[in-house]
């Protein structure tokens, strides 16, 4: 098993990876549209997903997957009304892809997050 990590205080003060990756699969967490390098979040959910969608090809990167190994994806949007602006974001990085899906209306834990997005890949 592997543990991957984007250095993120999050992951060390509340006890978690990155992704973890085990055999054929990994499970990356659920990611927020934070800059990871300079810790600030756009304004913007379109904004926000490309920098999820940044961090999470990275991570895969890392793992040995790339983001055409996804099969699973769950969006957690803070806003219905915000859908609307977020679909072309997701059209694009995952348009070709087109894993299964869920999308779950609900607060994140702080403020300024609108999305969250967390994927499985699986490469066998």
């Amino acid at each position: 098993m592997k543990h991957i990590s984007t250095g993120s205080p999050f992951e060390a003060t509340m006890g978690y990876s990155r992704a973890v990756v085990k055999g054929g699969w990994c499970f990356v967490s659920g990611v927020t549209g934070y800059d990871y390098a300079t810790m600030t979040m756009p304004e913007s959910i379109a904004d926000q997903a490309r920098n999820c969608f940044a961090t999470i090809a990275g991570v895969l990167g890392q793992g040995g997957f790339d983001m055409g190994d996804i099969v699973r994806v769950q969006y957690t949007v803070t806003d219905v009304d915000l859908v609307k602006d977020l679909v072309p974001v997701l059209g694009a990085a995952l348009g070709q892809i087109r894993p299964a899906a869920t999308m779950v209306i609900a607060g994140l834990i702080e403020p300024e997050m609108k999305v969250e997005i967390e994927v499985t890949a699986f490469k066998g």
